[in-house]
């Protein structure tokens, strides 16, 4: 039998208990209903147990106050090893919070960046034994945790005779030291050295330790310190890294696109010039047409299943040389191409695959590995293959079109592909390519971590309206409306994504288990990842089905206003006038000009002196999109234009779920209805609309992220950044902070409005900091965009004299990337764009061939590819060194 005594040092207030779960039995076996419960002896609780196994236990602290839980220790269980022959284990526990630093314990650090080899064997007890269980996720994986003290056996303050510690678990050190060499009670402290010199990095801060040794002065006795916080007052990480699509790589070897074999070579060129981070744009699949417009990556139709276009089809070689031959001559012509062409090398690679899938079929669908990879993937890849055979089937991703198929049924379709061979084979094909796709990201990622590179990957905000997950999983998203953004720096007239908004109610029934799913799928393949458009899990912004542009949509969730209350803000609310479409005689020769007479004819309806209201049949911006859908000459796009700006000529937009509740319309003040409100009224407007949009919903959208992200974030042990651009409220950035969440910063957005430029010294330690993104400009671009904000940057910010020039320099690209990497921000990850600025000679010469997307055009083309292969990259020995020495600068 084997005593363990656990105590910890705790101040609790009146009707608080300390409690411990764990493995054992005595300890509830992780049922926290059947935890132990300490005593106490005021802040001192402690409980003794007598067990006879004899293995590794598990356990963790919590606070019951009552019936209900308000507080757990942060982090995985504590472990401890209990050998047969130890009669009693006296166990010292601290409390751990979540630290300052816990961004260390994300599979970026632990996997990669501070990579460090666990200790399988345990090491062996002593007669008599202290054993000391340290907290440091500080050390890097050239360096070590280490223990120096006042006695001989600690080496007596020599860093030279200092104790290694074993590295057992993420950020977590141990070491077991024989009491009987140690006198009853020592000074000492941890220190981290460099692994091939030995020289010290860093002593812990504060104070010396005491040890007790006196307490396991007897045989059989192992005391043990749990929990030990290493003091690291200071410490900062900086990290450097490199975004750009997987489409957009180019190799010798690619097939017209980049897919996830390429990107060995650009982890190669990572790790060549001392980063530690790629970051991509999103991988699912997004085939529903077959055709450019697939190209948007943001429009999954599954969260899961990768994207067939992305398969390195070298990995795969066809038997059969003549077609493989074939296959490689079409591929080196589609690579020759200085854009992607989206079509032909979609179906590149879907015939490619078909032909892989004749050939290996048997093969690897018989094998153990594509048995575990289905059965553990089975419940998102049956919807998802069932989903490709009836769209292809169809010849349309628009479910609700499928017969006998709109709505999912699972029991159906396993008969079905019983009973039909064609329906089998189809479904069997796409499963067999997922699980090639599967295999080949895995390898990558391992590859990845094997160079000391992270990937970070990207969430869409929204899924497409015809996806997998809409068909399968309905109940989880409003169908009945879309989502978009307000108007901001990217869209005057805000943008509409097109996407179903999401059912939270359902959601959180069973607590985000489609979120977390997501998650953990995520985090096969990467140790980071970007929320895309964070602000949807405070608000999202919900556009009516029948609106085209951004503008009449409104926040969800939110408190729109009473009637009374715009009424006592001073406002005379009528509904004719405010909600409906304000249409006056006196603007409409503004808006079209010499079509007025023909659009007041054939449009508009008469509904008052010298007011209108447009016709039944173009009443809303949908019925105008469809009726002008063909008419793309002057006449018809200048009327198009005009009646869409109509239908916004509204003060106020209506609650759909309660419609005696109403939402100033977003940017209003730029509409002719307010322009022909009374002074008074404009000011009273102005005051409401302030109070809507910036104070009203601080407290209840804060709420709304709280409950959300925490429970999602946790899933995993990524990494997690949010894009935060745009209209954000004033709870985000304290909601992020609390729950360590990186921000995104860019310098020509700052987020305060008081700045024309954002100050990059000052920037949030818990950020990340780019030039510029994908829904941007790259920097030689912008520079050329607007000649007043370029020469203020140039004469207030880069701080030069004079006319700034008409091209950004390579000097004056330098400069900007390292005012960037000297930034506060933790992480400074750069559009690839913008490294290869810098070289005079390998720079694109074609400035407007390197953006990415135009965020205010729906119809863009995803096509931008590099201009050169990675290969020659590789081999451009004298920029590699440069990016090399400017990363080594900063990198901490």
């Amino acid at each position: 039998m084997t005593v363990l005594t656990f105590q910890i040092e705790y101040h609790t207030t009146w009707g608080q208990q300390v409690c411990i779960c764990g493995s054992l039995p005595e300890l509830g076996r992780f049922d926290e209903s059947n935890a132990l419960v300490l005593s106490n002896d005021g802040n001192r609780w402690f409980t003794e147990i007598d067990i006879t196994e004899k293995k590794d236990i598990q356990y963790y602290y919590f606070i019951r106050q009552g019936s209900g839980i308000i507080r757990r220790e942060w982090g995985n269980p504590r472990k401890i090893q209990i050998p047969k022959e130890k009669k009693h284990f006296l166990i010292n526990d601290l409390w751990k919070d979540r630290p300052f630093h816990s961004y260390l314990y994300s599979s970026v650090f632990t996997k990669s960046v501070f990579l460090h080899n666990k200790t399988i064997t345990p090491a062996e007890y002593y007669s008599s034994s202290v054993l000391l269980n340290v907290i440091c996720p500080y050390v890097k994986k050239d360096q070590k945790l280490c223990i120096s003290g006042d006695c001989e056996e600690l080496g007596s303050w020599e860093p030279s005779k200092a104790k290694n510690l074993d590295y057992i678990d993420d950020g977590e050190w141990q070491i077991i030291l024989d009491a009987d060499k140690l006198p009853k009670q020592t000074h000492y402290k941890f220190l981290i050295t460099d692994k091939n010199s030995g020289e010290t990095v860093h002593w812990e801060d504060g104070g010396n330790r005491v040890l007790f040794a006196s307490k396991a002065h007897e045989p059989d006795v192992v005391f043990a310190e749990m929990a030990l916080q290493f003091h690291h007052h200071n410490f900062t990480y900086k990290g450097v890294g490199t975004s750009i699509p997987v489409f957009s790589i180019k190799t010798e070897d690619s097939f017209g696109i980049g897919d996830f074999t390429d990107l060995k070579k650009l982890i190669d060129w990572a790790a060549l010039t001392n980063q530690q981070l790629i970051q991509l744009l999103p991988v699912n699949d997004t085939t529903t047409t077959k055709t450019w417009r697939d190209s948007y990556p943001y429009s999954a139709i599954s969260i899961y299943a990768l994207h067939p276009i992305y398969l390195g089809c070298r990995d795969f070689m066809l038997n059969d040389e003549k077609k493989f031959s074939s296959y490689l001559e079409t591929a080196g012509q589609l690579n020759d191409l200085p854009e992607i062409d989206y079509e032909k090398v979609l179906k590149l690679k879907l015939d490619y695959s078909r032909d892989l899938f004749l050939q290996d079929c048997e093969e690897v669908m018989a094998s153990n590995e594509f048995i575990e990879f289905y059965n553990k993937n089975s419940e998102w890849l049956f919807p998802y293959s069932c989903y490709c055979y009836l769209r292809d089937k169809n010849k349309t991703a628009n479910f609700r079109e499928w017969s006998d198929f709109t709505k999912y049924d699972g029991e159906r379709l396993k008969r079905m592909i019983n009973t039909y061979p064609d329906a089998k084979k189809e479904t069997d094909y796409h499963c067999f390519v997922q699980y090639l796709l599967h295999k080949q990201f895995s390898a990558v990622s391992l590859y990845a971590h094997e160079k000391g590179i992270s990937l970070k990957g990207d969430i869409p905000i929204g899924i497409d309206r015809d996806s997998v997950d809409a068909w399968s999983s309905p109940y989880l998203f409003n169908m009945e409306t879309q989502t978009g953004a307000p108007p901001d720096n990217f869209s005057y007239f805000g943008q509409n994504w097109g996407f179903p908004t999401y059912n939270w109610k359902a959601m959180e029934e069973d607590n985000y288990k489609w979120w977390k799913n997501r998650f953990g799928k995520m985090a096969d393949y990467f140790d980071a990842y970007r929320i895309d458009h964070i602000l949807g899990f405070f608000r999202i912004w919900e556009i009516p089905l029948d609106a085209v542009q951004g503008l009449l949509g409104h926040f969800n969730p939110a408190l729109p206003y009473w009637a009374e209350e715009i009424n006592r803000a001073g406002i005379p609310f009528d509904e004719e006038r405010m909600v409906k479409p304000f249409i006056h005689e006196n603007f409409l020769n503004d808006i079209f000009g010499k079509y007025t007479e023909e659009v007041k004819s054939n449009y508009l309806d008469i509904s008052g002196w010298q007011r209108f209201k447009l016709k039944s049949f173009c009443d809303t911006q949908k019925k105008i999109s469809l009726l002008f859908d063909n008419k793309s000459d002057e006449k018809g796009r200048a009327i198009c234009e005009g009646l869409m700006s109509l239908c916004s000529e509204v003060l106020f937009v209506r609650d759909p779920n309660d419609i005696h509740r109403f939402h100033p319309r977003i940017t209003a003040q730029y509409t002719y209805s307010f322009r022909y409100l009374d002074g008074n009224v404009k000011s009273a407007f102005n005051r409401l609309y302030d109070d809507f949009y910036f104070n009203r919903h601080n407290y209840f959208w804060r709420d709304q992220a709280i409950k959300k992200l925490p429970p999602l974030i946790s899933s995993t042990n990524m990494m997690v950044c949010g894009e935060d651009l745009g209209m954000v409220p004033d709870c985000v950035p304290s909601v992020m902070y609390e729950l360590q969440i990186l921000s995104l910063e860019i310098e020509r957005m700052p987020k305060s409005s008081s700045y024309k430029f954002t100050d990059l010294n000052n920037l949030p330690y818990l950020s990340v900091c780019t030039t510029s993104t994908h829904d941007m400009s790259p920097l030689r671009l912008w520079w050329t965009e607007n000649r007043e904000d370029t020469q203020y940057y140039y004469n207030n910010v880069l701080n030069h004299e004079g006319l700034a020039p008409d091209e950004c320099s390579t000097e004056l690209c330098q400069q900007i990337i390292e005012r960037h990497l000297k930034s506060a921000a933790m992480w400074v990850i750069l559009p690839w764009q913008d490294w290869l600025s810098i070289d005079k000679e390998l720079r694109n010469t074609d400035i407007e061939a390197e953006r990415i997307n135009v965020p205010a055009n729906p119809e863009h083309y995803w096509n931008y590819r590099m201009h050169m292969t990675l290969e020659k990259l590789l081999k451009e020995t004298e920029l590699n060194n440069r990016i090399k020495s400017l990363c080594n600068s900063v990198i901490a």
